[in-house]
């Protein structure tokens, strides 16, 4: 590969001379025509890394992903790296694996490297998060969580709830599970349980047993397949798209019929929620969007200008064949 050192060699001039051409700094009309050349004929390419670390005003982004097998978590990212490419912005990504400790020693290894902001895809929010970003001393904005002193863009997880709870009601199911995960995700494992029983409640013949799952397709599949066979509800709620799957699949495993013997529904609005046979039911959230705003939010941060704390985005309620009336 080919270095600034090696571009300086064969134009015999000083690596800072190089330097300061590629950042557009002021050298001699021959120097610039020589340096023209053999960049060209290397296919020499600048380190972005390298560039922003030395630059006055940082070009990098840095993102904090939970994990990296997540649609939502894909969406996002695609939508963030469009948007800093054509605002000239580079993105360097961390992935934690849903290790808090790892995600607030991420908040401080980017700051060390000197990026200009950090977009964090949030599944928790602990004081240490919030001591390790008033350290950093540059703007951080929060995805899918609130953020109590911070920047924050979240989707309406107590409308989307309480629109897939009044699906339910409204088909005239009475035995109702709710699949939900850990609670510390306060938007997943609070705000959307919340939205969702604050529905049910209004009918007082509806039962409702709540069962905590994981996030993982295949530990989610596997508890499936055991509290299915004892349970008598003729609708299982997923708090996610990828649960909704995974009791899809278990509820075929042990012979039961969708929606004939259960009706199914997740939330999130994946892809191939389309592609199974019969369609699930679901709540499009709007991931593309959230990165947008997100960019948008942080390049005007960065340049000093104020932007709202907290931004909620709607989302669409989509009923397909996963769910018939009991």
């Amino acid at each position: 590969m080919v270095t600034i050192n090696d571009i300086a060699r064969l134009a015999g001039v000083a690596k800072s001379t190089v330097s300061r051409y590629l950042n557009g700094g002021s050298v001699s009309a021959k120097t610039k025509e020589k340096l023209d050349r053999i960049i060209a004929e290397t296919e020499y390419t600048p380190n972005a890394f390298a560039q922003s670390l030395k630059s006055k005003k940082p070009s990098m982004i840095g993102i904090i992903i939970p994990r990296l097998n997540s649609y939502a978590t894909n969406e996002i990212l695609s939508s963030i790296d469009e948007e800093l490419r054509n605002k000239q912005y580079q993105l360097l990504i961390t992935n934690t694996n849903q290790d808090i400790d790892r995600e607030i020693e991420n908040i401080n290894t980017l700051s060390r490297q000197k990026v200009a902001g950090i977009i964090i895809l949030a599944t928790v929010i602990t004081p240490a998060h919030m001591k390790a970003i008033r350290s950093s001393g540059i703007p951080v904005i929060f995805l899918g969580q609130k953020a109590k002193d911070s920047y924050s863009i979240v989707h309406d997880e107590i409308e989307a709830g309480r629109s897939i709870g009044q699906h339910a009601a409204d088909l005239g199911h009475k035995k109702i599970l709710y699949v939900t995960v850990f609670e510390d995700d306060v938007a997943v494992g609070q705000l959307r349980k919340k939205g969702v029983l604050d529905a049910l409640s209004e009918y007082k013949d509806i039962e409702v047993k709540v069962i905590t799952s994981d996030f993982n397709y295949q530990k989610a599949y596997e508890q499936a397949l055991s509290y299915l066979p004892k349970s008598d509800a003729t609708y299982c709620i997923c708090a996610t798209d990828n649960i909704a799957l995974a009791v899809y699949k278990a509820a075929v495993t042990l012979g039961k019929k969708v929606p004939t013997d259960i009706s199914i529904s997740g939330f999130g609005g994946y892809d191939i929620t389309n592609l199974v046979t019969p369609s699930i039911t679901t709540v499009k959230y709007h991931y593309k969007e959230m990165g947008r705003i997100a960019v948008e939010n942080m390049i005007r941060l960065i340049e000093g200008e104020e932007v709202l704390k907290c931004i909620t985005l709607g989302n669409e309620f989509q009923p397909k064949e996963s769910t018939a009336k009991l």
